[in-house]
């Protein structure tokens, strides 16, 4: 709300009776006093900070490595304790500076910086906007880890212990490579590394983990299926050990996988932010149905249930729809995709690439019903994130068995108090779902990462047991 300035800049008037306006003044004389005593102390602050700049013992001379917190760590609500392994940087860090070749398609430049959110997004009207990219989920989460309360510095006292491999970054660079050695050697290196170290060998890696922002296709490379570009990751016995975080887990063979959230491009560092975004999309005019926000994919299964779909929501005059294409297109901008979800009373979210989407979280994050046409678009999934029973967040249409059934006719089914209900279980998720600011630690909400750490804690505890 603005505010009227009421202060008023006044001279003096004297001699009205003749007209004539004198203003009084301050002379130079009187002033010298106060300057000297003001370049007196801008030299000593100046001083003191080249003091500060030189001596300092917390220079950082890449920032791409200093995960910085402005906020004391809050104290460590949970009982568990994570300990993170400082890597050769080869291993993470040093895959940054090449930035721009890791991922075949894209130029990664934009989207490593900040701590992995990307560019900030100042037309969404806050400082929690990014550009986040669908696939730099282990960027985020390390940062997060590195200021989270429940971090442990000393291995003894550590229940958890991380492994910050940026294992979907390389992968992606290596897609093309032809030489399943080449491709694999980093991968191998790091699992050597790890199999050495003190803390492994305690349970035999039981208690380790990564997290990585691909799918597990990408790391498990087979003979059974056309070579796409996978390295062997997640198949080496040793991985089989630990827990590894995906935002795709395998739904047949990922007993040691958990699937986590894509990120989305909202990442408040206060719960007041939360707060204020969850009103706003409770309080949404949907004049839509349903959306869909996506492009037609190649395949012979994914052709069939995307084209169904597309052609459904252009022929329903109570369906919006966002095309996407190759190239710069509006489904690349954020406020473009969030307008269209915010308009919708459900949003369409159809097997894409693989089974999972990052549109899910970008719908529930804009107070949208996700409709899913494959169990293994979300409840295979994120057990830990999701209720159990879908029916309270979700539809579910199974389009690929029954080719005749509308979409349109389906949703119109379901009365509008139930609707309404979804909505607010829907709006209750998002900060379960959402990715806080990893220079906040003090945000007063559970985010994605906190849930992932429960999880892990609660699994591993289980799988020590029972294997005492």
């Amino acid at each position: 709300m603005w505010r009227k300035n009421n202060f008023k800049i006044f001279t003096k008037e004297k001699d009205e009776e003749y007209g004539s306006r004198k203003k009084e003044f301050i002379s130079l004389k009187d002033i010298q006093p106060h300057l000297k005593i003001l370049v007196l102390f801008t030299t000593s602050l100046m001083i003191w900070f080249l003091f500060l700049l030189v001596f300092s013992a917390k220079r950082i001379s890449n920032p791409i490595r200093g995960f910085l917190s402005t906020h004391s760590p809050v104290e460590c609500k949970d009982n568990y304790s994570v300990y993170i392994y400082n890597l050769p940087s080869k291993f993470n860090f040093d895959l940054l500076e090449d930035c721009s070749s890791l991922n075949i398609y894209t130029d990664m430049c934009p989207h490593v910086t900040n701590n992995g959110m990307g560019k900030p997004l100042p037309e969404m009207g806050s400082s929690s906007w990014y550009t986040t990219h669908q696939l730099i989920g282990e960027l985020i989460v390390h940062a997060r880890i590195e200021n989270h309360p429940c971090r442990t510095e000393d291995a003894e006292k550590a229940s958890l212990f991380y492994v910050p491999f940026y294992g979907g970054l390389h992968a992606s660079s290596k897609f093309r490579e032809p030489n399943y050695t080449i491709r694999d050697a980093l991968a191998v290196e790091l699992v050597e590394y790890v199999e050495e170290q003190k803390w492994w060998k305690r349970n035999n890696g039981r208690d380790h983990f990564m997290a990585f922002g691909r799918t597990a296709w990408d790391f498990m490379r087979t003979d059974d299926v056309p070579d796409f570009g996978a390295n062997k990751l997640l198949n080496m016995s040793p991985v089989q050990n630990m827990s590894v975080l995906l935002v795709e887990r395998h739904p047949w063979e990922g007993h040691n996988q958990h699937g986590i959230p894509y990120p989305s491009y909202f990442h408040p560092s206060a719960l007041s932010e939360m707060i204020e975004w969850q009103d706003r999309v409770s309080y949404m005019d949907r004049p839509h149905l349903f959306s869909f926000v996506g492009a037609p994919r190649t395949g012979k299964k994914k052709v069939v249930t995307r084209d169904r779909v597309i052609k459904q929501c252009e022929e329903s005059s109570k369906c919006l729809i966002l095309k996407c294409g190759k190239g710069p297109s509006k489904c690349h901008k954020p406020r473009q995709v969030l307008n269209v979800m915010m308009k919708s009373n459900f949003c369409l979210q159809v097997l894409g690439d693989s089974y999972t989407r990052r549109s899910t979280f970008d719908s529930i994050l804009a107070g949208c019903i996700p409709v899913f046409f494959s169990n293994h678009t979300a409840y295979s999934q994120y057990q830990w994130f999701l209720p159990s029973d879908p029916t309270t967040y979700s539809v579910y249409i199974d389009l690929e068995r029954n080719h005749s059934i509308g979409i349109e006719e389906e949703l119109l089914k379901i009365p509008m108090e139930e609707v309404e209900r979804m909505r607010r279980t829907v709006i209750q998720l998002i900060p379960t779902l959402t990715y806080a600011h990893p220079n906040s630690t003090s945000y007063g909400f559970r985010d994605a990462v906190d849930v992932a750490l429960k999880g892990l804690s609660l699994h591993v505890t289980s799988l020590l047991k029972a294997t005492s």
